[in-house]
């Protein structure tokens, strides 16, 4: 198997960087990546030091490197652009393009996509995070008319790393409810939801993988068991379709795709655009 070393260069959080250039390698399952994450490459010093770094890696491997750069500054991205490396620019391939349709120049300010430069913004992320952590696993349901969504499912479903997608990445106010064996069963919702049943959106998930969470946090338990699993996310899907609550399996999804989903699917508006 081919094997390529690939760098993540950014001026600030390489998030960007990160996200696309992965996106891009999903797509080469018959090559191994070694990958490269290079934060806070601010100086030209800093710039000529990631480029011996990939000169160095391309020559450790055989191959060129594969760079995806987010850096600003014009200078400090040739100097990494003549490491020798495939380099890809997200900056200048949009920019340059974004200038010539719009008739100006861009501020080429580094750090305005993960900055404070709108604090509102940042404010309103956060206070959609605090909810999430106010209302994971069933907590001060109280508060549920502040909702934007109630995820609602089985233990280990996948509720809570989904509401803080949501809020981190939305800023939605997402709060999440755990079905329990008391609540599954019958036809009825927990008297707490039927209040916000238009909130409501299920996630599932299939019985062996629950399974096989379930049994990482407690071994060997009728919490773990592959009967328990079974029973729970038969009666949870059950509830979920004699409610008209929509739901989505989270058995082979990322909790991006599993976020996207509901946001998709419930019309959400989003906090942060």
């Amino acid at each position: 198997m081919q094997t390529r070393a690939v760098f993540f260069v950014s001026d600030r959080t390489a998030i960007t960087a990160e996200g696309l250039g992965s996106s891009l390698l999903t797509q080469f399952d018959q090559v191994a990546f070694t990958r490269n994450t290079l934060r806070f490459i601010d100086t030209p010093e800093k710039a000529r030091a990631v480029a011996e770094e990939i000169r160095r890696a391309g020559e450790e491997t055989g191959s060129r490197s594969i760079v995806f750069s987010t850096l600003i500054d014009a200078d400090m991205r040739r100097i990494v652009a003549e490491s020798g490396a495939l380099f890809f620019d997200f900056v200048d391939t949009f920019i340059g393009r974004l200038e010539a349709e719009l008739g100006q120049q861009s501020s080429h300010t580094i750090g305005r996509t993960h900055g404070l430069t709108d604090k509102s913004k940042y404010n309103l992320r956060m206070d959609a995070v605090n909810f999430a952590l106010a209302t994971d696993d069933g907590l001060t349901p109280r508060i549920y008319e502040q909702a934007d969504v109630i995820v609602v499912g089985v233990s280990r479903s996948g509720k809570t790393p989904t509401c803080l997608y949501l809020a981190l990445t939305f800023g939605l106010h997402a709060a999440n409810y755990p079905l329990t064996p008391d609540d599954l069963g019958g036809a009825l919702l927990p008297a707490g939801l039927n209040a916000h049943r238009h909130k409501l959106y299920g996630l599932t998930i299939d019985p062996v993988r629950l399974r096989g969470i379930r049994n990482e946090r407690r071994p060997d338990s009728q919490y773990s068991s592959l009967q328990q699993c079974q029973y729970e996310v038969r009666h949870a899907e059950e509830l979920f379709h004699h409610n008209g609550i929509p739901f989505v399996t989270t058995t082979t999804m990322s909790v991006e795709e599993i976020a996207a989903t509901i946001v998709h699917e419930l019309g959400l508006q989003w906090q942060l655009l």
